[in-house]
Parts: C-alpha cells; sequence; structure tokens
C-alpha cells in the first residue's frame, strides 16, 4: 500500500510582514499615540484652573523649602517652620501685589496716555525724519501687531485672568486660594508625597525618581529666587534713574520692570519702550535717549554680571531655547504661560537628562567639542549627601537580598539543629525509646 505524501503546509502570508505592514502598523501607534497626547492636552486645558495652581504653588514651594530645612535644622518643629515660611511669604507677595496695584492704578490713565503719545510722537518722527519709513506700511504694521495683541490667544491668556468681569474674577479667585492651599501641604507635607512615591519603586528607577524631584525643585527653587533677586535690582536701578532723569511716574515704572523681570527676554525690554516712550513725553527726547541708555546699560550689567553670579547655572538652556519656550507658553497660556514656560521648559530639559544616557558626553573624534558644559550636567550638580543617597537606594536591593539570605541561612541552620538534637525528658536526659 502506497502513501502520497502531503504537501507541506504552508502558512499564508502575513500582511503585516512587508515593509509597508510594518509602515502601517508604525502609522498606527503613531496615531494611538497622538490620540492619547492630545486627550491629555485636552484634559489639562480643560482644568486649566487647577494646573496652573499646582505649577505656581510647586514653584513657590521650591523656592521657599530651604528655608523650612534650615529652620527644622536649627530646632523649630516642622510645622511652626511650615507656617512661618507660608505666612511670611503670603505677606510678602501681598504686600507686592498691594503696593502694585495701587501705585499702577492711581497713575494708570496717566501710564496709558503717556504710553500712547509717545508712540504717537515716535510715529511723527520715523515717517518725517530721515529713515526711509513709508507712513502707510508703519501703520499698517502698527494695526497688525494691535490686532495680535488685543485678540486670539495671546489677549485670552491676558484678558481670562484679570478682575473685568464676574466669570474671570471668580477663576481667579479660586486659582488664587486653590493655590494657597496646595501651596501650604506643600510646604508642611511635601517630603511625606516624595516618600510616599518613592516607596512604589525600587533600585536604580527609585534612584533616578528621586534626583528627579531634587533636580526639579533645585532648579524651579534657584529660578524664582534668582529671578527675583535679578528683577528688585533692575526696578531700583531703572527707578532711580527714572527719578534722576525727573521722569514722571517713576515708581509705577520700576514696578512695571520689576513684573516684566519675570517674562524672560521680553518683559524687560517692553518695560523699557514704556518707560522711554513716558519720558519722550514728558521730557522730550533728550530724555527719552537717556532713559534708553539706562536701561541698555543695566539689561547689560544684568546679563553679564548680575545673572550669572545670582542664578549661576540655574537653567542651562540655550537662548534660542529660551524664546521658543517663551513663544509657545505666551501662544498657549497667556501671561501664565509666558511665566512659567521657562522653568518648566528647564525641569523638562533637567528630566530628560536624568533618565536617558544616550547623550555622549565629552570630546568626540569626529564631532569635536562637546557643546554642552559639564557644569551644565544634571548629575554635575547633586550634593555628595545626595549622590551618596542614589547609590544606596541603587543597592538597597542587593543588601536586602543579602540580608534576607543570611536570615534564611540562619534560619535553616536551627531547623537542622532541632532536628538533629534528641529529645529530652525533664530531667535534661535523652528521652528513652519506648
Amino acid at each position: 500500500m502506497s502513501t502520497t505524501p502531503h504537501p507541506p503546509r504552508t502558512t499564508p502570508p502575513n500582511p503585516w510582514s512587508d515593509p509597508l505592514g510594518r509602515a502601517g502598523a508604525r502609522a498606527g501607534q503613531t496615531l494611538l499615540i497622538a490620540a492619547v497626547a492630545v486627550g491629555l492636552i485636552w484634559l489639562l486645558l480643560r482644568v486649566s484652573v487647577v494646573l496652573v495652581a499646582v505649577l505656581v504653588a510647586l514653584i513657590l514651594a521650591a523656592a521657599v523649602a530651604p528655608l523650612v530645612r534650615r529652620l527644622v535644622d536649627r530646632g523649630w518643629s516642622h510645622l511652626l517652620a511650615t507656617l512661618t515660611a507660608f505666612l511670611g511669604i503670603l505677606v510678602l507677595l501681598g504686600a507686592l501685589l498691594t503696593g502694585v496695584v495701587f501705585a499702577v492704578r492711581s497713575e494708570w490713565d496717566t501710564l496709558v496716555d503717556s504710553a500712547v503719545e509717545g508712540w504717537g510722537q515716535l510715529q511723527t518722527w520715523l515717517t518725517s525724519g530721515p529713515l526711509p519709513i513709508d507712513e502707510q506700511e508703519l501703520s499698517t504694521a502698527t494695526q497688525q501687531v494691535t490686532d495680535f495683541v488685543t485678540s486670539g490667544n495671546f489677549a485670552r491668556g491676558l484678558a481670562s485672568n484679570t478682575l473685568t468681569g464676574l466669570s474671570a474674577a471668580t477663576t481667579f479667585l479660586t486659582g488664587l486660594v486653590l493655590m494657597i492651599v496646595v501651596l501650604f501641604f506643600l510646604l508642611k507635607d511635601g517630603w511625606k508625597f516624595t516618600n510616599f512615591t518613592l516607596r512604589w519603586f525600587r533600585d536604580g528607577t527609585r534612584a533616578k525618581l528621586a534626583e528627579s524631584i531634587d533636580r526639579s525643585s533645585q532648579v524651579l527653587g534657584g529660578y524664582v529666587r534668582g529671578t527675583a533677586t535679578v528683577a528688585a535690582v533692575d526696578a531700583v536701578l531703572i527707578g532711580l534713574g527714572l527719578f534722576i532723569v525727573g521722569v514722571p511716574l517713576a515708581l509705577p515704572l520700576a514696578l512695571v520692570v520689576f513684573i516684566g523681570a519675570f517674562i524672560p527676554v521680553v518683559g524687560a525690554t517692553a518695560a523699557g519702550i514704556l518707560a522711554a516712550l513716558v519720558a519722550l513725553v514728558a521730557n522730550g527726547p533728550v530724555a527719552a535717549l537717556v532713559v534708553v541708555g539706562i536701561v541698555v546699560l543695566v539689561n547689560q550689567v544684568e546679563g553679564n554680571f548680575l545673572q550669572p553670579v545670582v542664578m549661576g547655572r540655574t537653567l542651562s538652556l540655550h537662548a534660542l531655547v529660551v524664546l521658543l519656550a517663551l513663544t509657545v507658553g505666551t501662544i498657549a497660556g497667556g501671561i501664565f504661560g509666558a511665566i512659567l514656560a521657562v522653568p518648566y521648559t528647564a525641569v523638562a530639559w533637567t528630566l530628560i537628562q536624568v533618565w536617558s544616557d544616550r547623550y555622549q558626553a565629552g570630546t568626540d573624534p569626529v564631532l569635536g567639542e562637546d557643546p554642552l558644559d559639564p557644569k551644565d550636567r544634571a548629575a554635575a550638580k547633586a550634593t555628595p549627601a545626595q549622590r551618596l543617597r542614589y547609590w544606596r537606594m541603587r543597592r538597597q536591593s542587593q543588601d536586602l537580598g543579602a540580608e534576607l539570605g543570611t536570615v534564611t541561612a540562619q534560619e535553616d541552620r536551627e531547623d537542622r539543629t532541632d532536628r538533629d538534637e534528641p529529645e529530652r525528658d525533664g530531667t535534661g536526659e535523652p528521652a528513652r525509646e519506648p
């Protein structure tokens, strides 16, 4: 009886194994990730008040936390140190906002009229002066800038956070109260939140997460403290210069300079332009040029001497990255986005350095010198105590495993001893067999 061999069974071709199928699978994964990202962004925009309140509270807590730790190290109770720092920052911010509101509000109409009149005089000088600028082109450019500022995304972020209406006032107050509450609990129980989070992870992951928290707190706290110091020096120097020149509204303009310093790149420039326009109206073109010179001189002192000393290498961001982050933050979140974009971009760059080891540091034989200064890397900013803590976290599981192995071996030896040792009666002699 002859048997006919069966032909080998062939599996149908997988439609996803060819290049087009792999490209389709990758495209589907990309679309799925994009959909999740869009959904997350939509959710964050729906709770933007909560998000902004938490981000502001985090940055303030990072700035004040060293004061709390210093008070605790001097023997204060943690609750008393927290209350002292918390009330201190509330009093400071309240006094600052009150001073700004009253100083600017009392002179706001004069300030706006002076700025408008100064811009008109500047426009007239540009069109009638030696520069070949067409009046129609200048008017068109001015109208485009005005339309951008008074409508669209820029105005949405600026106008939605003012007290011009009941809804805006309610939103602002809700966010303010939430920020205060979150700030208090971050100062009081921030270490508990960190401890609770780290206990969900082990070994290298726990060490990297702890380093991420430390470096993020260092970046945010250093940014706030450094920016506040630089802003105060700028406001004092420019305000003193305006007072010496005889420009009216010197105090409100100095306060505007202080607030503008918290918006990198464009804040100080906008405050300087406003001061120059007021000087142009009140004191003439010579005084306006003197004010411009004062602003430029103060900005040069700030950029070349003050910021490197005060802020050090807190941000470690290129100027182009700062400008792009500022633009995106302004478009996405208005005035709060402009203030928060740069420090949180620095935090994102720090986290990338902590969690990724793909960057090739040092000199490359083909690429040449490393564009990133070794002092700007996140790992270089950890203190010796922090490095020891991260090392202990990475070694913790190995030490725990060795300790458990030692305990288990000891228990096994005790069990074997109990089994081998004969039972004894009440007199201490070995029990006899029945």
